[in-house]
């Protein structure tokens, strides 16, 4: 039971988090991509994952996050977002790695169009006072990626095998 649970809270609230954090401080902190792993790793295990499909995984994690630091290392994404990136995957996997890159992308692209938009407007007086609205607003700040990131993973995750594997009869009865 405390497994399904965790198998439920976990991963999005640690989406939620990122994405929150990304969005008011324009940073993910290294904490969320450890807990992403930590996490993984306290779930795989006892939930029965095989040693080749928990090695897949953690080769899918690698995959991710050496592209995105190339993608870092020119400036297109931050280290956050790169490392937000591989601890999705790192739960994904290589099944479900393309469409979570796809809603990813799809979403970053809607993020970005609106936030240029946003920062064509003049930030009304009342909202001005605002430090994250404000930075949000700069036209010289970045794009909160980790939100696309975010929404990107939790439109994936309800069809992966941690949430397949949930006994919800099970928790419905307690």
């Amino acid at each position: 039971m405390i497994l399904d649970i965790a198998r439920l809270l976990l991963f999005p609230a640690l989406m939620a988090f990122a994405a929150a954090s990304d969005l008011f401080t324009m940073t993910i902190s290294n904490r969320v991509s450890l807990a992403l792993v930590a996490g993984f790793v306290m779930l795989a295990l006892p939930g029965g994952m095989g040693m080749h499909d928990l090695l897949m995984h953690f080769g899918a994690g690698a995959a991710v996050l050496a592209v995105a630091f190339g993608c870092f290392a020119m400036g297109w994404v931050g280290g956050g977002d790169a490392k937000v990136a591989a601890g999705v995957a790192l739960w994904f996997g290589f099944g479900h790695l393309l469409d979570y890159l796809v809603y990813a992308s799809l979403f970053g692209g809607a993020l970005t169009i609106i936030l240029i938009q946003f920062r064509q407007w003049p930030l009304p007086y009342p909202l001005a006072g605002q430090a994250w609205l404000s930075r949000l607003h700069d036209k010289k700040s970045g794009i909160p990626y980790g939100i696309a990131l975010a929404l990107g993973a939790l439109m994936i995750y309800p069809e992966t095998e941690w949430i397949k594997a949930v006994d919800l009869a099970h928790l419905a009865m307690r």
